[in-house]
């Protein structure tokens, strides 16, 4: 029995050193993969040529001879009276992705697509951003969110769609928009802040190893790793949070005034329905459907910034990537219930 126990107690300071490791490397890798001077290259993509060859494709499959004659008849004069511009141009619908990570490094190819698109953009345009994230470090979602805030300076309808999730600094991204739509069962909110830390103070104490740490300045550090923490500094560290806690709640306020913040700043997280109920998001409805019911009105062009990076960076991209859909996944059956 002693023995078991000894080699459970082996077993989980060794699985703690190892998920130490692993994050050192993860924030090491994570560092690695800002590039050094190239801003990436902008690539257009005509997604109403794509909807519209599936459209013809489908049509050619499925009409009979004679109503597809018809239609594409229509077609042509309706093409014909466009180019004499008897008809006026559509507006565009620039359609941008952000797959955010817990470091929120995509903030990089986020603000040169945004760029892009206020270099030829006015009020008659739209763009529709397209968010995916569980949220991450402060710093980074709310330079993201405050890349948003350019499309609105310069008044051009802004529009975020959620198929999976926006939650924390997601929903910081998404609560800057002008209109807010999200699939039924898409997780929204976690209006929250948390930070976790483990600590090895016990384990360097039994092997008898110190730990200095030398600072100037008070609350320079509060709480460590690898030092005994303390009341005072544990105290110290839940202000800071509460006080960015704060101004995520103002920050939200100030983009959705209507919101009732103390019933939804609790660290909850709501399916799309709910979220809607409460005012998090303003419709029900998938980004497929959205850009199909924009697709008659609009031109719609995806946009998206490719940054190039050297072999160290993807190393390191591949490595921060993997472990951030690890913890995506983790984090998603953590919190969904399965029927």
């Amino acid at each position: 029995m002693e023995f078991l126990y000894n080699y459970g107690l082996f077993l989980a300071q060794a699985i703690t050193i190892v998920a130490a490791i692993v994050a050192v490397i993860v924030a090491v890798a994570a560092t690695a993969i800002k590039p050094k001077s190239d801003r990436g290259e902008i690539e257009i993509e005509d997604i109403s040529a794509h909807l519209q060859d599936v459209k013809h494709q489908f049509e050619a499959q499925v009409l009979s001879k004679e109503t597809l004659k018809q239609r594409q008849k229509d077609q042509k004069k309706a093409l014909k009276a466009e180019n004499k511009g008897e008809q006026p141009e559509k507006p565009h619908l620039f359609v941008i992705d952000f797959n955010g990570s817990t470091d929120a490094n995509e903030v990089e190819s986020l603000r040169e697509e945004i760029t892009a698109v206020l270099t030829i953009a006015t009020d008659k345009d739209e763009v529709l951003l397209k968010v995916e994230s569980p949220g991450g470090v402060v710093h980074g979602y709310g330079l993201a969110a405050s890349q948003m805030m350019r499309l609105k300076d310069a008044n051009i309808p802004l529009t975020v769609s959620v198929d999976v999730v926006a939650a924390s600094g997601g929903y910081m991204m998404a609560c800057v928009a002008d209109k807010i739509i999200a699939a039924p069962f898409a997780i929204i909110g976690s209006i929250g802040v948390m930070a976790q830390i483990p600590n090895f103070n016990k384990i360097l104490k039994k092997y008898d190893v110190d730990y200095e740490l030398f600072t100037a300045g008070e609350y320079k550090r509060t709480v460590t790793m690898f030092g005994e923490n303390d009341e005072k500094g544990r105290a110290k560290f839940k202000q800071e949070l509460e006080e960015v806690h704060t101004l995520f709640k103002d920050f939200v306020v100030g983009n959705r005034a209507s919101l009732d913040i103390d019933s939804v700043a609790t660290g909850e997280h709501w399916y799309g329905s709910d979220a809607l109920k409460k005012g998090l998001v303003d419709h029900l409805q998938t980004s497929d459907d959205y850009l199909m019911s924009k697709s008659d009105s609009h031109k719609v062009i995806g946009v998206k910034c490719s940054i190039k990076l050297g072999i160290v960076e993807k190393l390191g991209l591949s490595l921060s990537i993997g472990a951030d859909r690890l913890l995506l996944k983790w984090w998603q059956r953590s919190q969904t219930p399965i029927k």
